[in-house]
């Protein structure tokens, strides 16, 4: 009997946790183990930690498979990361940073950094192929927007995305909101609305000058 002591990590950004069920298969060069069920309640920023019993030692983790469904409503999880520490000591770190959404299973691969040329084990080797030749494809499909025009992703709204790919909320909200502060500033400094052509490019010198005081200034504060 071989007992792996195992930390999921869940991000700490708004919603990254989720009451819906996650379990967790580990891989290693000798075998894999049964599903174990994490336990429930992620909480955005912090750990769960659990035992993963096998019947025999599994030798070094190669990956991990993360498994989601949901119990009634659907409720995304952000992964941070997954550490696994084996019998021996031996700690395997596992980068996860991605959303899972719906019923899904999700494999994550050691993070010691490996070229394609180190991958000895079949199970790695299918990996990085399904990676390249399934998964990227799935989520980049390109079309023409018109004649003579650059491509684009198929996609009508940014929303048919994967979340992992789409452009963070929290980042969107402060852009949001810093145009909005740059347009009140503009606004006020005579920039926007303005009907009659500059004078000099001193006046312009001035407005921009203003307007950049009262950032510097926001940002101080």
């Amino acid at each position: 009997m071989a007992t792996y002591k195992v930390t999921v990590a869940t991000g700490d950004m708004v919603e990254a946790g989720t009451n819906n069920s996650i379990s967790i298969t580990l891989v290693g060069s000798y075998g894999e183990s049964c599903q174990t069920t994490v336990p429930f309640l992620f909480q955005p920023g912090k750990e769960k930690n659990l035992s993963v019993r096998c019947g025999q030692d599994l030798g070094p983790i190669v990956l991990i498979r993360l498994h989601k469904w949901r119990l009634f409503l659907e409720d995304a999880w952000f992964c941070k990361d997954v550490r696994v520490t084996a019998p021996n000591g031996t700690l395997y770190r596992f980068p996860c940073y991605q959303w899972l959404e719906g019923v899904t299973t999700v494999e994550v691969r050691e993070g010691s950094g490996k070229k394609l040329v180190d991958d000895k084990l079949q199970i790695l080797k299918e990996h990085r192929r399904w990676e390249l030749a399934v998964a990227q494809q799935e989520a980049y499909r390109w079309k023409n927007f018109a004649q003579g025009w650059p491509r684009c992703l198929s996609v009508d709204s940014i929303f048919e995305l994967d979340s992992n790919i789409q452009f963070s909320r929290i980042r969107a909200t402060n852009f949001t909101g810093f145009l909005i502060f740059q347009g009140a500033s503009h606004f006020l400094s005579g920039f926007l609305l303005r009907r009659t052509s500059w004078n000099s490019l001193d006046e312009m010198r001035t407005i921009f000058s203003r307007t950049q005081g009262r950032d510097i200034g926001g940002c101080l504060a």
